[in-house]
């Protein structure tokens, strides 16, 4: 057994990188004369690279869609044309690319999760900070099939409308591509200065492209999304691997290189079943009340600890600040997004965390009445509460999985963080606590 000053240090050592990790953003304003201080001061970052293996966080609190604000999406897969053997890989896939389409966008801290219920294949999509609900509705609603098509008689060309009756494939489609991005048209066209997604083939996919330009000098080359005709400008020359889709808006055309350089959909088509939005004020009542909750429930604990048991009491309620410490590094940490129903999980795992701590007190005071002195009452009180505390929380841990297996969005919040504070909680009660009642009676 390690000397309870060592295990002392190296708690007061956890506490201190626990706090680091913990410490806000705190905005510092000065003025005095000509002396003016305006800087926050920040928390640490991590930025490691071990032998080519790159870690990063920056550590701050991430906070899911019901605190934050943004929009949530709920996405019916029509599976309809795949078989029933590859449909659940087929929605696993359409989460991928929905996937890579947000992070393309820019938004942080996205939540993308499948589910089926019945016979619907469905993806629930969560983005925190984004309020703008057509954009998230385009972004990831669009199957984003593009397809470049000809008129099948050319002397549709100048007057007729195109559509998908009255045009053919080319045989070119978004498979073909392999970059996309969007850029400004520069030189001596109509679309000068205006936005355009500029493309590029893949290597096998050159030559044919060059052979349909080449074939099509003097007319039009339609561009389709999603059988909708965006673009149909006129081949002045044979294109080889790179060309530009014009007659898009600048918010268009960053939607579509996203769609295009995330891939189409592998489904025939998305249908937006539910959606809503929440806007930052509601989530910053929510966490102000949250707040008020946990200081308060805290607070009662803490007081209640210190005047039944006295002094094991408060050296409990040491054991519970760390406690908190500690949750709150790990969920910057690892990152966990933190919701309404996560904050509920925190609570939750504080009461039990308490409640290991007075079943190992009730064994102490029942080997004290025993007449053992205290230090035996310490020891003896910890390995016998200890089979009731392991069984309880293993208990509680299946329950998380369970939670979080079958579960979606904030239930999943609410599993994830109930088992990082039943864990978090073993650690405190049973090695916190001990040593330092351990300290405190031995010396």
């Amino acid at each position: 057994m390690k000397s309870p000053r060592v295990l002392l240090l190296t708690i007061v050592g956890l506490t201190c990188l626990a706090v680091l990790v913990d410490w806000p953003n705190v905005p510092i304003r000065f003025s005095a004369g000509p002396i003016k201080v305006n800087t926050v001061l920040a928390g640490p970052k991590i930025d490691w690279n071990v032998f080519g293996f790159e870690f990063k966080r920056d550590l701050d609190v991430k906070l899911g869609l019901d605190l934050k604000g943004g929009t949530s999406l709920t996405l019916k897969a029509d599976v309809s044309d795949i078989a029933q053997s590859d449909r659940d890989k087929a929605l696993e896939a359409a989460k991928e690319v929905i996937d890579r389409r947000i992070n393309l966008f820019g938004v942080t801290e996205p939540i993308i999760q499948t589910s089926k219920v019945g016979g619907d294949y469905r993806i629930i999509v969560e983005l925190p900070g984004v309020t703008n609900l057509e954009n998230a509705r385009q972004l990831v609603g669009q199957t984003a099939k593009l397809e470049f098509r000809e008129f099948i008689n050319p002397a549709d060309a100048t007057s007729t409308i195109p559509t998908i009756k009255n045009t053919k494939p080319t045989g070119i489609s978004g498979k073909d591509l392999k970059t996309a991005a969007v850029d400004y048209q520069q030189g001596d066209t109509e679309n000068k200065g205006g936005p355009v997604v500029r493309f590029e083939l893949k290597s096998e996919s050159a030559n044919k492209f060059s052979a349909v330009t080449r074939s099509l000098i003097g007319k039009p080359l339609i561009v389709f999304l999603d059988d909708i005709p965006v673009s149909a400008p006129i081949v002045k020359t044979e294109i080889g691997k790179e060309g530009v889709i014009t007659g898009l808006t600048s918010e268009e055309a960053k939607r579509l290189s996203i769609q295009l350089s995330a891939g189409a959909l592998p489904v025939k088509k998305i249908d937006i079943i539910s959606e809503r939005t929440l806007g930052p004020t509601l989530g910053k009542t929510s966490i102000d009340r949250s707040l008020v909750a946990g200081i308060i429930g805290f607070t009662v604990i803490a007081l209640f600890m210190a005047i039944y048991y006295g002094l094991v009491g408060i050296l409990a309620d040491i054991a519970l600040v760390l406690y908190a410490l500690f949750v709150l590094a790990l969920f910057k940490i690892i990152p966990v997004t933190l919701t309404l129903a996560g904050i509920a999980g925190f609570i939750l795992s504080i009461g039990m965390a308490v409640d290991a701590n007075i079943l190992i007190f009730e064994r102490m005071k029942e080997e004290l009445r025993a007449g053992r002195n205290r230090i035996q009452a310490i020891e003896i009180g910890f390995t016998r509460a200890w089979s009731s505390i392991r069984d309880s929380n293993v208990s509680s841990l299946i329950t998380s999985g369970i939670l979080f297996w079958f579960g979606t969005g904030s239930v999943r919040g609410f599993a994830i963080a109930l088992a990082i504070g039943i864990l978090v909680s073993m650690l405190t009660a049973i090695t916190v606590t001990r040593n330092l009642l351990r300290v405190v009676y031995r010396g």
